[in-house]
Order: structure tokens, then sequence, then C-alpha cells
């Protein structure tokens, strides 16, 4: 949380502020806090009625289903795609290996992104090719 915050959320920090400005700044301040505070309501009142209004589309499709005869949780399982915003993203297949080399007297890949691996970084630091490496 930033300083300006925490100032605002405490009484006393906010006291201790405002004692600083002139009683002209303190009104100016109040009106445009006052602004802001009449658009952001405005904006929250929209955003609530739109979502009573979609809960009560909601309610009234369900029950028309109901009439038709159709359960509502068979549309769930039919071949419309919704959206799923909170589910993770499948991970991407793992990348297959690049590169053969010995280690400590094991033989281990490696796929050519990330860091290179010592036992191979020393080795074209010694004058080998990355090349003598390729699968």
């Amino acid at each position: 949380m930033n300083d300006f915050l925490k100032t605002l959320l405490n009484i006393r920090s906010l006291r201790a502020v405002l004692r600083e400005l002139s009683f002209e700044q303190l009104v100016e301040v109040k009106e445009k806090f006052e602004e802001v505070f009449f658009e952001r309501e405005q904006q929250e009142t929209k955003i609530r009625q739109e979502s009573a209004e979609r809960q009560q589309k909601l309610v009234q499709f369900t029950e028309m289903l109901r009439d038709a005869g159709i359960d509502p949780s068979e549309l769930v399982g039919s071949s419309i795609t919704v959206k799923n915003e909170g589910a993770e993203k499948p991970k991407r297949a793992p990348r297959p290996a690049k590169y053969r080399y010995t280690e400590n007297g094991q033989e281990k890949s490696w796929t050519g992104q990330g860091r290179m691996p010592k036992a191979i970084a020393e080795a074209v630091a010694s004058g080998r090719a990355l090349e003598e490496f390729l699968i």
C-alpha cells in the first residue's frame, strides 16, 4: 500500500496532512473528492444494475428452459464453448533434446534453451564446437 493511501485511510494521518492546507484549499479538495466519488458511485450503480438485469435474464431463461422440458444442466455439456477465465492455461509440451553431453560419467541432454550446461560451456571454452554435441 502506498503512503498516500495509508494517509487517506487513517483519520489521524489525514487530519495532520489537512491541517497544512488553507481552508480554501480544503474546500477545493472536498469538491474534487466529491466529484470523483460521484463518478465512481455512478459507475458502481451501473455495474450493479447490469448485473441485476443479467441475473434476472438468467432466471427468466432457466424458467423458459424448464417450461420447454429442457434441463439447464444439459446446455453446459453441449457443443457451446464457454470461456473459462479462472482456469490455468495448459502447459506446453516439453521441447525435445537437441544436445547430448557427459557430466560426471552420466550422459545428459539439453534442449538448447536456457543456460548452457556447465559441461558444454567448459568444452566450448576449451575450443570444442557446440555442433559436436548435437544429437
